[in-house]
């Protein structure tokens, strides 16, 4: 068994229109998929993607409005990153970003920024044979857009504490000091760890929930299995309709889910209208009623991304 790279990484927003408006209207991604959370319905899960809503393009949030800014410490993923196809790209979303006054700091291949949170996101050229996830947007040209998650770093205070369960475990693959690949038959991502601030984490706005790792449907009670043979106490198999999820911490404290390949955002909406309308899985459509006056007004995705 091996885990497919990244399936989704699931962070924190306290502003779900400023959101929208920055993961398509900036980034260029796809909002694929507008639901609830479905451990508190109450707040949404936004998903946004490549144009047909790909494992391995994923960022999504719960939106908790008015939350306060957190901050990453130990235990905490801090840096997400996207992958460009050249160093051409690179300078394209240098001169996009600066454009719409968002700071960066350029780093040979790479490029830093935050979203209005602070959350830490990267754009960095990567030479892949995995297939470019990207979503369609009219202001980026399509050789110059996101291509799919390439890794996230972490803080941990002992790194040497998680290596032998990520290894053994989870089959993640060495790859220089504190950083290890994920890869199987489709694609592959890096997990990487650093040294932590001195201050402590801080759940909120701007940070990483947890980081999904991909799996096949035929695979994943077994991968339930060796997790809780070695002791990280998953959660059950969770059907999330679109996907089915386990949840546990490794040893570093980083919160993890393993998350299958299917069957899929087009489950319960054609491609072409992925994210338009609030879509409620089965077991949650009876609440459409008392959800909908709740959840904060969207501005439409589709006019976010042809703004002027």
């Amino acid at each position: 068994m091996r885990l497919d790279g990244i399936h989704h990484v699931t962070c924190i927003t306290a502003d779900a229109p400023g959101n929208v408006d920055f993961y398509t209207g900036v980034l260029g991604l796809r909002l694929v998929k507008k639901t609830v959370n479905q451990d508190d319905p109450t707040v949404y899960h936004l998903f946004y993607a490549d144009e047909r809503g790909d494992p391995g393009s994923d960022i999504t949030f719960f939106e908790y409005p008015g939350v306060p800014r957190g901050r990453a410490g130990a235990g905490m993923v801090h840096l997400i990153t996207f992958r460009l196809g050249s160093e051409d790209a690179l300078a394209f979303w240098t001169d996009r970003l600066q454009a719409e006054g968002i700071e960066t700091a350029r780093d040979d291949a790479a490029l830093r920024f935050t979203d209005p949170e602070g959350l830490g996101l990267e754009l960095a050229v990567v030479e892949t044979e995995d297939e470019p996830l990207i979503a369609e947007h009219p202001e980026i040209p399509a050789e110059f857009a996101l291509q799919g998650f390439d890794s996230v770093r972490a803080y941990s205070d002992e790194p040497d504490r998680s290596r032998g369960f990520l290894e053994q475990v989870l089959g993640f693959e060495p790859r220089a000091e504190n950083e290890w690949e994920v890869r199987g038959d489709n694609r592959g991502s890096h997990y990487a760890y650093g040294a932590p601030p001195a201050e402590r984490g801080l759940q909120g706005a701007g940070t990483v929930h947890h980081v999904a790792w991909a799996s096949t449907m035929d695979d994943h009670a077994d991968w339930r299995k060796r997790v809780a043979d070695a002791g990280a106490h998953p959660t059950p198999i969770i059907d999330r309709f679109w996907f089915r999820s386990i949840y546990f911490r490794e040893p570093s404290g980083v919160l993890f889910e393993i998350a299958t390949l299917g069957p899929g955002f087009a489950t319960d909406e054609p491609i072409e209208h992925l994210g338009e309308r609030l879509t409620l899985p089965p077991d949650y459509e009876h609440l459409r009623d008392q959800l909908e006056p709740v959840l904060t007004p969207l501005p439409d995705p589709r006019a976010v991304r042809t703004r002027t």
